[in-house]
């Protein structure tokens, strides 16, 4: 054992319970020599928690957290991005990107408080997620060590896991492996890796689980209005609910029409394309919500100067820089903006699809009597001819150069 392996002493360790992390709580034991505490972080993935936390414990945890983080993730991570109106590449609304900041922020917290001088993980050296917990990690503790092992060991895939598994005594459950990797939480699930690598390869049948098929959805479509206050919604169809309660019932009532499905080839961080498919119903369904009314509330080059700055934002938040200051600053004035966002939309769910019906608020921005093709008293239609004018100047003198010059 090397001098660097020697010096790690404990290890908290992201723990899901299932087959790699398993191996890695061992493969952690028996390579640095060290002790393991097994974290689990409830954000709505629908797994037993409390299973993971006994298991962590029987394959040789010396401590075991399972830690429900539902609210924290509704609050201090889905809102803010919907505050924001994030969107990667134009369809991604960032689901997993930001779950991983919060569970990487609990691991510190559990680090500190157990003295220990390592953490872990068992993301893959190809993928994004590695590189958010990493950078999150460091920014909260930048003297932590950080151990990731599907980049030290020799382990290849599924089958060595298996067998280490066997050959050391550990837990698995023997299921059928799907040929694709998922990962779930309360906001949405993403599918990846597998048949899905074949960018021209129709996703299995039966893949989808927070949504039906919109060709199956009902005939008759739903109407729904969202509240908002601040940029935060607030309620659904006048029932007024807590962000946890309001985000599931919103991913029920989408899911049960087919939206929220995105079939997407994305840019990741590391430098490689990779075919995503993500499913977010709810979240979906309020960022449309939210869209409708920012259109009523927001000044004209407030709103250009926020749309400017979401790629920018999303990329931040995308590779891993939830802690840094630029997406911090970002933040501050993206939420800054929002302070007048504050009304109802109300939007029609039908096979898949959401559109917009009706948007109103207190703080609307529009105006009937200007807006009107009546006559009105408050716009003299006459100032259009020197405003086209003035804007058409540079265009005329650009044209006119053109016919001297010959060019």
């Amino acid at each position: 054992m090397s001098n660097e392996r020697k010096s790690v002493k404990k290890v908290v360790l992201a723990y899901s319970g299932g087959l790699d992390t398993s191996v890695i709580l061992h493969w952690i034991k028996a390579t640095y020599g060290a002790d393991v505490v097994a974290f689990t972080a409830d954000i709505g993935q629908g797994e037993e928690v409390a299973a993971a936390k006994a298991k962590a414990l029987r394959t040789g945890a010396v401590a075991a957290y399972a830690v429900d983080l539902q609210e924290d993730f509704v609050s201090e991570f889905v809102f803010p991005v919907l505050r924001a109106g994030a969107i990667y590449e134009g369809y991604y609304l960032l689901g997993t990107s930001f779950a991983r900041p919060l569970i990487a922020r609990k691991m510190i917290e559990i680090a500190e408080a157990e003295g220990a001088d390592a953490v872990a993980h068992g993301a893959t050296g190809k993928g994004n997620d590695q590189v958010r917990f990493e950078l999150s990690a460091y920014a909260l503790k930048p003297d932590v060590r950080v151990i990731a092992p599907w980049r030290e060991w020799d382990l290849k895939g599924r089958e060595d896991c298996i067998a280490y598994a066997s050959a050391h005594g550990i837990d698995v459950p023997v299921t059928k492996e799907k040929p694709y990797s998922t990962d779930a939480n309360l906001f949405h699930i993403s599918y990846e890796g597998g048949v899905l690598e074949d960018p021209w390869a129709q996703p299995p049948a039966g893949m989808w689980k927070l949504t039906v098929d919109p060709e199956q959805a009902p005939d008759a479509p739903q109407v729904v209005t969202v509240a908002f206050e601040h940029g935060n919604p607030v309620a659904i169809d006048g029932e007024r609910l807590g962000p946890v309660a309001l985000l599931a019932k919103a991913n029920e009532i989408a899911g049960r029409h087919g939206v929220g499905r995105v079939d997407i080839v994305e840019n990741r961080f590391v430098g490689m394309k990779s075919r995503g498919c993500y499913e977010t119903p709810g979240g979906t369904l309020l960022f449309h919500a939210h869209k409708a009314v920012e259109s009523l509330t927001l000044d004209r080059q407030v709103l250009q100067l926020r749309d400017d700055l979401v790629p920018r934002y999303a990329a931040a938040v995308y590779n891993g820089f939830w802690f840094a200051p630029e997406r911090v600053a970002l933040q501050s004035l993206m939420d800054d903006i929002q302070k007048p966002v504050t009304g109802e939309a109300r939007l029609k769910l039908y096979k898949g699809g959401v559109t917009v019906l009706g948007r109103r608020s207190p703080n609307s921005l529009y105006r009937q009597d200007v807006v009107t093709f009546e006559e009105d008293s408050v716009y003299d239609q006459a100032d259009a001819d020197g405003f086209i004018k003035l804007n058409a100047l540079r265009l005329r003198i650009a044209k006119q150069l053109e016919n001297s010059t010959g060019k």
